[in-house]
């Protein structure tokens, strides 16, 4: 938000410097990101009288102009066609400086001295501003002499608000000078712009109009003006320039005395050419679904039923709060003109202008709510400047519609609270503060005061806002006085799931990887690049309402994606070496009735790199035993039981992908990328576990006892095993036999090669056997080894 600081000054006697106006409003909220002298390099320009107009001599297209400034006379020679005597202009005598920072002199022109220029708008430093081609005109009262820079208010700072989307009221000259009065005690008004008075005639329309309807809810107050006569042309020269100045592009008299509302009230206008209307009403109303709109910038909108419409006769003539129609708009040859002002629900044009890509300037306001008490003050305010300028006659009545509009609020505020927020018993100096916000106090008791919110206020409805007014306009860096906390009974506590994290964390660190932290959201396209099937339920992720990207519109149902994307990004940027990479985070799953849940996850991933130097040769590269091993640790690392259990996944391997559960439920995978997708990525091998966080929240305590005296007896086992057989289900019937003697089943060697049976696979076990209460004989180890033997035969393996 622009704000100029000689409007402000015109508004408010102010008793502060520019400078310490700039900082009390950014330390209490309201951010100065800058300060700008739009002409601060213009310098002794001054208004001059042109009393001859003559062709030069030998230059068909030069003029010579003969110009006094009450300081004397001169020569000056312009190429402008738009002069004659008579007209004042500025005039930059020798020594003068444009506002590029160009210094004026004397130059000869075919045998004719000029001294200085006679200057334009762009060479002021406001090429906008003009009306006209050639140099800029004065109006015809000023006096020879004046300083232009002053006259024409080029001495301006132009300071640049960052206004937080709570503080509406403070898009304007009007929100700021009650801010800047609320900072400064002993600042006074010198306009009360917020009750200006109407012009008092108050006639009935001389044009038939059969009156307005409200059909939308979301339209609770629609004011509407008339204006006659209106004469095609620009407004007044200063006026122009403040626009200019605001960051806004004079086109008009009419348009510019509603852009000048605007920016001095905070409320936006709209104005319709009442000859153009289809039908002499107007009408609020939904629109319809695939209804379609022409808008002033030229472009058509398709509209869907939350938006809402002005109307008349049953075509659309505006996009309500964001955009006027392009068949209502002000032509030169408009003479009667319809003026809008209202009130919209700010949810319904934030979206209408988001969806449409339409951020208008009245949009931006009506999404931050607008004040429904200076709706009919803009009208008068607009009126009052167009017959000011001779422009237009408004001496007519303003017509009204509403329906439902906001109730009056009360606020209170409590001693005790104040106290024990801002360490302040001071009740009145608190009541003063909140007065000159304009919240009026309407009833008080020693411990408690109520006050009247102000309508330009909607952000305060509670107490602590109340309180939060009063800390920061005493200023939070001066009163609140630093203190030690009191003392904490107890200690805190980083909690269960932080802490666990911060173990998993640990340990896989340890073990050589790197935590990576991506975004919850996702691109659509990750259901293809993981080949999830419709029925996955990770192929149908949550659509985000406002997405920031079409790349982040998704969010995640498993954390693959983002460590996949990262290391893709990682070798495209010339990355060689080895991966390995873990995140902790949250995938968000649809449910069958219905919302979703949100499952906290592990995922890592091990990307082999393009170097083929490695240390130790192929045995030192990644492969799916070692995050395998990774697993595991991570497991004992907390004390929990997984199974391994050879399964598919969509996106993994045939042949190298293990499901894994904890207990009878399945908690995650490990595998190895299908090698379609590892060429997609241009990343090969890529391997990848992911695991649910919850068997890691209540971990196994380890069980202790006293160390057996007496040694175990070993005895080996060797045998044939079909591929399809894992070794977990060979192991568990090694113990189910083996009983109570069997300690240890370890397995020491696989074998694949000659002598062994197709389809099948060799693998040892060496087997520990042991009492604690004596040795056990050659002859019980092998009785039960002999059991153990005779039941790996009957479960159809082949002993070696």
């Amino acid at each position: 938000m622009l704000i100029s600081w000689n409007l402000l000054n015109d508004i408010l006697t102010i008793p502060a410097s520019l400078q310490e106006v700039a900082e009390r409003l950014t330390l209490t909220g309201c951010e100065v990101e800058s300060v700008d002298y739009p002409c601060a390099l213009l310098k002794d320009v001054r208004s001059a009288r042109i009393e001859k107009m003559e062709r030069h001599p030998l230059k068909e297209n030069l003029f010579v102009a003969s110009v006094h400034d009450c300081a004397g006379s001169a020569l000056v020679v312009t190429a402008a066609p738009n002069l004659s005597a008579g007209d004042i202009v500025p005039w930059g005598r020798p020594g003068a400086v444009l506002a590029d920072g160009a210094v004026l002199g004397v130059r000869d022109f075919d045998g004719v001295e000029s001294c200085g220029m006679l200057l334009s708008a762009a060479e002021l430093g406001i090429p906008e501003a003009a009306d006209e081609f050639g140099i800029l005109r004065l109006p015809s009262e000023t006096a020879p002499g004046e300083d232009v820079k002053r006259l024409l208010g080029l001495d301006d700072a132009i300071l640049d608000l960052s206004v937080t989307p709570n503080r509406g009221d403070l898009l304007s000259m009007l929100g700021v000078a009650r801010e800047v009065f609320a900072l400064f005690p002993e600042a006074r008004w010198k306009k009360d712009l917020a009750s200006f008075p109407a012009n008092g005639k108050n006639a009935q329309w001389p044009v038939e109009f059969r009156g307005i309807s409200l059909q939308d809810d979301g339209c609770p107050l629609y004011c509407l003006g008339l204006i006659t006569g209106l004469r095609s042309g620009p407004s007044p020269l200063r006026t122009r320039i403040m626009l200019t100045l605001l960051g806004m592009r004079p086109i008009s008299a009419m348009v510019d005395a509603t852009n000048l509302a605007m920016l001095m009230l905070g409320q936006p206008t709209h104005a319709f050419d009442a000859g153009r209307l289809a039908s002499p009403e107007i009408t609020v109303r939904s629109a319809r679904a695939g209804e379609e709109t022409r808008t002033l910038d030229g472009k058509s909108h398709k509209l869907e039923p939350g938006d809402m419409l002005i109307t008349s006769g049953g075509l659309a003539v505006g996009i309500a709060g964001v955009m006027g129609g392009e068949n209502s708009e002000i032509l030169e040859s408009t003479r009667n003109v319809f003026l809008e002002s209202a009130i919209f629900d700010a949810i319904r044009v934030s979206r209408t202008s988001r969806r449409l890509g339409i951020t208008s300037e009245a949009a931006f306001r009506y999404a931050r709510i607008v004040d429904a008490k200076i709706t009919e003050t803009s009208l008068q305010y607009i009126f009052s400047l167009l017959e000011e300028w001779g422009a237009a006659e408004a001496g007519y009545s303003v017509l009204r519609a509403s329906t439902k509009l906001p109730e009056e609020r009360t606020v209170s505020l409590t001693r005790s609270s104040l106290k024990k927020i801002l360490l302040t018993e001071d009740m009145e100096e608190a009541a003063a503060i909140l007065s000159r916000l304009g919240l009026a106090e309407i009833s008080s008791t020693p411990e408690a005061k109520t006050f009247s919110v102000p309508s330009w206020r909607p952000d305060i409805s509670i107490e602590e806002d109340l309180i939060e007014e009063v800390g920061r306009i005493r200023g939070y860096n001066e009163t609140l006085k630093p203190r030690l906390p009191q003392a904490l009974y107890g200690r805190g506590d980083i909690g269960p799931t932080t802490r666990l994290k911060g173990e998993i964390r640990s340990t896989l660190l340890s073990r050589g990887y790197v935590e990576l932290v991506n975004y919850s959201f996702l691109s659509p396209s990750f259901v293809d690049l993981l080949r999830l099937p419709p029925s996955d339920r990770r192929a149908a992720p949550l659509s985000l309402a406002n997405p920031l990207s079409a790349e982040q519109s998704r969010m995640r149902t498993t954390l693959l994606p983002g460590l996949l994307r990262s290391v893709e990004q990682s070798v495209a940027s010339g990355w060689k070496t080895a991966i390995r990479v873990f995140e902790l985070g949250r995938v968000f799953l649809p449910i069958d009735e219905g919302g979703h849940e949100e499952v906290e996850r592990i995922c890592g991933l091990a990307y082999g790199g393009k170097d083929p130097r490695l240390p130790y040769g192929p045995a030192d590269a990644d492969d799916l035993f070692t995050l395998k091993a990774d697993v595991l640790a991570l497991a004992e690392s907390r004390g929990v039981s997984l199974r391994f259990v050879q399964g598919e996944e969509h996106f993994g391997h045939r042949g190298q992908t293990a499901i894994l559960y904890s207990g009878e439920k399945q908690v995650g995978y490990l595998l190895r990328l299908k090698p379609s997708i590892e060429k997609e990525l241009d990343c090969a091998p890529l391997f990848a576990f992911e695991l649910d966080l919850e068997p890691f929240e209540s971990p196994a305590l380890p069980a202790f006892r006293e160390l057996s005296s007496f040694p175990p007896v070993f005895r080996d086992i060797s045998l044939f095993v079909p591929l399809t057989e894992p070794m977990e289900k060979v192991t568990g019937l090694i113990r189910e036999e083996g009983g109570r003697l069997l300690g240890e089943v370890r397995l020491f060697d696989v074998y694949s090669g000659k002598g062994v049976p197709e389809g099948h696979r060799g693998l040892a076990f060496s087997l520990s056997y042991k009492r604690d209460d004596r040795t056990l004989t050659d002859e019980e180890v092998d009785d039960v080894n002999e059991l153990v033997r005779a039941r790996m035969t009957a479960s159809g393996y082949v002993l070696r």
